[in-house]
């Protein structure tokens, strides 16, 4: 046992050097901005740069509007398939399988070709995209509030709360979607992280996105681009760190409850 122990623990820090390895000589990397001098010379040229808090604050609003529309269209849809139509979720998943077969590209110029004449000419409005965001962000967002849902027992809780008078505007927003807390924040953060850093289709539909920014300053510097991929690296694990406290402080919240009821 101690020797299978320690071989987990050799594999555990193998994986830890794998992974961040890359990551602190992409930082050391970027704090050579100055010339022999270890400076932070690079983030401060990124956060001075205008376009930089453009098209981040413009993919930020996009982030949000995908996430605020992706929930609103498919958790409902999740509920009802779980109570009504069970047999349906093997059709649904192969739905959440597309984007990842389908290219981005396919699906930026075909959302050209549909939405680009009367009388649904989109092409001009960023409804489009966040439209295309929510398709890409769909097997992430569907499958985080799906395993919410099989974590717990919807149909009881729901036949339970119908039958003290509860409406489906009351079960859905009191009884689901407070047990979905966990599910939808990581919708969420999966979502905003998906969408801050897309290229494809904020590049072909010619909106001034973070991620074609990005892709312009790794054609034209050289320690910029090694600074946003650092601070994009800590805004993803700084979002999963928050899914995680958020997510303990309410089970920590229910144990209470249930001890002070007991």
């Amino acid at each position: 046992m101690k020797q299978r122990k320690g071989l987990s623990w050799l594999w555990f820090a193998l994986g830890m050097v794998y992974f961040f390895l890359p990551l602190a000589a992409t930082f050391l990397f970027s704090l050579r901005g100055k010339r022999d001098v270890l400076s932070f010379v690079a983030y401060k040229n990124v956060f001075v740069d205008p376009i930089f808090l453009r098209t981040f604050s413009f993919s930020l609003e996009m982030a949000i509007l995908t996430v605020v529309a992706g929930l609103a269209l498919i958790v409902p849809t999740a509920i009802w398939i779980h109570l009504k139509v069970p047999k349906a979720k093997p059709v649904i998943e192969i739905f959440t399988l597309l984007p990842f077969v389908i290219p981005p590209i396919i699906l930026a110029f075909g959302l050209i070709r549909t939405y680009s004449r009367p009388p649904l000419a989109l092409v001009s409005s960023p409804a489009l995209l966040v439209a295309g965001y929510v398709i890409v962000a769909f097997p992430y967002i569907y499958r985080s509030v799906d395993a919410g849902l099989r974590a717990m027992d919807l149909r009881g809780l729901s036949e339970a709360a119908q039958s003290l008078g509860a409406g489906w505007i009351h079960l859905l927003f009191l009884v689901v979607l407070p047990n979905l807390r966990a599910a939808l924040l990581s919708a969420t953060f999966l979502t905003l992280a998906i969408v801050i850093g897309e290229l494809t289709l904020a590049n072909l539909l010619a909106w001034p996105a973070f991620g074609p920014y990005m892709a312009l300053m790794g054609r034209n510097r050289a320690y910029e681009p090694a600074a946003l991929a650092v601070m994009s690296f800590g805004l993803t694990w700084g979002a999963i760190g928050l899914i995680q406290a958020l997510t303990r402080s309410g089970r920590d919240k229910s144990a209470g409850l249930g001890t002070g009821a007991r």
